[in-house]
């Protein structure tokens, strides 16, 4: 599973960054066949908003979180809604 990160008027730090790659490992055990994640972060205003498109075989999945706390509440909502969505997905793939 290959995954970039991207940061709209702020930098990517290693913490964001690692904290970011241990949400995403969750998503990996409910659906193995994830190809790549595209994470941006960015800032506007005072809110952090979190956007994710997973690359999976015959769909994307894409997701948005804001928080107006910090970027870490964002990522773990926005966590929340891809696990949803893969739950879903795989549900339908199987027969």
């Amino acid at each position: 599973m290959q995954i970039t990160f991207t940061g709209h008027q702020l930098e990517v730090t290693d913490a964001l960054r690692q904290f970011t790659k241990e949400k995403l490992d969750k998503l990996q055990r409910h659906f193995d066949r994830i190809k790549s994640i595209s994470v941006t972060f960015t800032i506007e205003k005072l809110t952090h908003v979190a956007e994710a498109t997973i690359h999976v075989p015959g769909t994307d999945l894409h997701a948005t979180a804001e928080s107006t706390n910090d970027m870490y509440s964002a990522i773990d909502l926005l966590i929340d809604k891809l696990d949803r969505q893969i739950k879903k997905h795989k549900e339908k793939e199987l027969p």
